[in-house]
């Protein structure tokens, strides 16, 4: 069984449903019900008896245009752990890039950093370089770009307070810094932060790292381990936009993608390209009198 769901226009839900239908069936998906969810607003759910998952999606990015939108195998629910990059998904900003400006670097480090996430570059030997470029920059320059120059994506805070009311774990895991990291996690209400850490030596960057490097390895490591620590049947969300995410993502029994590079996107189940990140509660089916506003 399949179950997917859309965000968009009601009226553009609508007037594509029937040529994404017979789409689907001519790739042997059959659509055994469409209809309206009343309890979130703007989204249609589409069902089918049937399991190919990728064909019923390449219908749906035929025949909707913008949307925000998720595919997965039974009726979605709350999950028992929720795990997010940081950088460009709970947060607006590149955080090296926005660092890198403070040294006058930011185009060419700006450079490296969009062909990492495309996946055109080694994760670990692009931060290394990048990390390198930033030696002798001050600490204040840390404290200076994080609270002038980072903010929280819109909806992260509802997202994620939502998400820990409703019992689910709640874990931040980042390729950046825990220098930013951790205050982020604090804002958001993260309950666990892994991520890189910074070498500093007399209150200067010294151009490299403490201890391991958390790549798409560690994201993905990380999802596994705190599952295999779950109750059998428990289930997981990802979110995140790069490549180093789609391990992770494709871990993850929700795997949603956050206006992401076009290699995350086609990994994930759930890819959100219209909306905020309120939208990702909408298809989980949490309606919005339950969503944690502060």
């Amino acid at each position: 069984m399949l179950i997917a769901r859309l965000i968009a226009e009601p009226d553009h839900l609508s007037a594509r449903i029937d040529a994404a239908r017979a789409d689907m069936e001519q790739r042997g998906v059959r659509l055994a019900e469409a209809s309206m969810l009343d309890f979130c607003g703007q989204t249609m759910q589409i069902e089918s008896p049937d399991s190919d998952a990728l064909a019923m999606r390449a219908s749906l990015d035929a025949h909707f245009e913008v949307t925000d939108g998720l595919v997965c195998e039974s009726e979605p629910q709350v999950p028992a752990l929720f795990i997010s990059d940081m950088d460009s998904t709970m947060i607006g900003q590149e955080c090296i890039d926005e660092l890198a400006d403070f040294a006058g670097l930011k185009d060419r480090i700006a450079d490296i950093t969009e062909r990492a996430m495309q996946g055109e570059l080694d994760f670990e030997q692009a931060l290394r370089e990048r990390v390198g470029l930033l030696e002798g920059l001050s600490v204040e320059a840390i404290d200076q770009c994080l609270a002038g120059r980072i903010q929280p994506m819109p909806g992260s805070k509802v997202m994620v307070q939502t998400l820990k009311k409703l019992g689910c774990r709640t874990v931040l895991v980042t390729g950046g810094f825990h220098h930013f990291a951790d205050p982020v996690a604090e804002w958001l209400g993260f309950e666990e932060v892994v991520g890189n850490r910074l070498e500093v030596a007399d209150r200067k960057l010294t151009g490299g790292l403490v201890g391991g490097i958390v790549d798409s390895s560690v994201k993905k490591g990380t999802l596994l381990s705190i599952m295999a620590e779950l109750a059998e049947g428990a289930t997981s969300l990802a979110t995140g936009d790069g490549a180093n995410d789609i391990p992770m993502l494709e871990a993850a029994t929700y795997g949603i993608a956050y206006h992401a590079k076009p290699k995350a996107r086609a990994a994930a189940n759930g890819w959100i390209n219209r909306g905020d990140l309120t939208s990702v509660l909408r298809l989980l089916g949490i309606p919005e009198k339950d969503w944690v506003r502060d």
